[in-house]
């Protein structure tokens, strides 16, 4: 599905919301700048040189390419990993214990921002029959949301200060997948399971350790898809691919798999082993 998306950073909503942006080689970092919760005052600002930048490009984007290909969202990201990036990891984990009902205000008012701006960007980039996309098209309103933020808490911190948000969020989106990155993170999987209106888990497990496609992961895959979830996952070889096709059978047919081809022969192959 060939796309582009007007995207600035990982973490376009804390760009918007006052973070300023730092570039570096292949990313940009959001640069905290709350010091005192007292000051933090949380609200849209329509002239805000990132997001009416956002807002030109993804018009210039569309004028280009339509017909050729579609465009996404940008990566707005949401909860405490929007919070961190405004007031600094560090600080923010204190503040957990420290100012929970700051935290809890903190989240409510980023949550509404978020579809503020996501209703803005999806009037314009919506297709003829209402589809969107980010990573992955869906015949709706769709969102990828997250919680790197979650390596370093505990189960009851996530329930605390994330599941409802993440309930929420959900419930306000079609068509929504959870990054999931890093095994730290694997101690929030019941938590995610039990959200209603989530769809889809995306698997990362980050670098230095067994790639998504290894069967470390695959008790976890068997109890995601039990429990009528779908995955999103990579894959590097044909022989990976049909090493998951036999441990999975049928339940593959619930997995988003990404993976290259090194010719058209071989694309054929891929999908002749996914769809016998």
């Amino acid at each position: 599905m060939p796309a582009v998306s007007p995207d600035l950073a990982p973490n376009c909503l804390a760009l918007y919301l006052g973070c300023r942006g730092v570039e570096k080689p292949g990313t940009v970092w959001c640069e905290p700048f709350i010091e005192d919760p007292d000051d933090l005052d949380l609200r849209y600002d329509p002239e805000n040189f990132y997001w009416t930048f956002t807002l030109k490009l993804a018009k210039r984007q569309l004028q280009i390419g339509r017909g050729k290909f579609l465009v996404a969202f940008p990566d707005l990201i949401e909860g405490l990993d929007t919070l961190a990036a405004m007031r600094g990891t560090k600080n923010l984990l204190l503040d957990l214990n420290r100012h929970p009902d700051w935290v809890h205000a903190a989240l409510r008012r980023i949550t509404d921002l978020y579809f503020h701006y996501y209703d803005v960007l999806y009037g314009p980039i919506r297709d003829e029959v209402g589809g969107s996309i980010l990573w992955a098209w869906a015949p709706g309103r769709r969102a990828k949301f997250q919680c790197d933020f979650s390596t370093m808490i505990s189960p009851r911190m996530f329930e605390e200060f994330m599941l409802l948000t993440l309930t929420e969020m959900c419930e306000r989106v079609s068509y929504c997948m959870y990054h999931w990155d890093g095994p730290r993170a694997l101690v929030h999987h019941d938590l995610l399971l039990s959200l209603p209106d989530l769809k889809m888990i995306q698997w990362t497990p980050n670098v230095g350790v067994e790639p998504p496609w290894h069967r470390r992961w695959w008790p976890i895959y068997h109890k995601t898809v039990e429990a009528g979830m779908k995955l999103y996952i990579g894959c590097d070889s044909i022989e990976s691919l049909r090493a998951l096709k036999l441990e999975f059978g049928d339940e593959l047919k619930q997995f988003m798999i990404s993976m290259n081809a090194s010719s058209l022969k071989e694309a054929k192959q891929i999908l002749e082993l996914v769809t016998d």
